[in-house]
């Protein structure tokens, strides 16, 4: 015989407690008998996915001019040279004929022309390790952060002569009036609407 005063049913999942002056009813869960430990996320190694490169579109070939959208120089034209592996787009002004230096950009924000300059003599052998930046030393403490030692550091050398040498065989291969076309700057004036341009 099973005696009354043991209760075999299992604890209630919630308890009910008053809140307030009108005394409403709050429900206060509790979980008995959790065992599982829970694992932060940071214990487990997350296996490195290969990053797939974004395709580009069908008006994007080597040569074609771009409009940029966005940045520092939007709404300038610039030539588009190649894809990068980190599925950026590598472009230059020429920095000789428009200001605009080698740069990486998304395809989302630019906008492919139906013009097209000719880049049968450039070697384009620009990398992403290009764009990267060296660390700045962290200064120790006690040091001024407006210390008369620490200058700005420009452009390093080696920048400048691949942009120069990549401007010199692009700029041999345009024509006079794509210079004109490139330097022009892109705008919107009245009664001008995009959906009824073509590029």
């Amino acid at each position: 015989l099973k005696d009354p005063s043991i209760s075999t049913s299992s604890p209630p999942l919630f308890a009910a407690a008053t809140m307030g002056k009108a005394g409403q009813a709050r429900q206060v869960f509790r979980l008995y008998g959790r065992t599982k430990k829970v694992k932060s996320p940071g214990s487990e190694k997350k296996a490195k996915t290969a990053q797939k490169t974004q395709k580009l579109k069908k008006s994007l070939v080597p040569g074609s001019v771009l409009i940029l959208l966005a940045g520092r120089f939007r709404g300038r034209r610039v030539v588009f040279l190649k894809q990068l592996e980190s599925g950026l787009l590598l472009i230059t002004g020429p920095y000789a004929v428009n200001g605009v230096p080698l740069r990486r950009v998304n395809q989302r924000m630019c906008i492919s022309t139906s013009a097209n300059a000719d880049l049968k003599g450039a070697t384009c052998d620009v990398t992403d390790t290009y764009f990267t930046k060296e660390k700045a030393k962290k200064d120790k403490k006690g040091e001024s952060m407006f210390a008369a030692g620490a200058d700005k550091k420009g452009i390093s050398d080696d920048k400048k002569a691949g942009q120069k040498k990549m401007d010199d065989s692009v700029v041999k291969a345009l024509a006079p009036d794509m210079k004109a076309y490139l330097k022009a700057r892109f705008s919107l004036s009245a009664n001008m609407y995009p959906h009824e341009l073509k590029f």
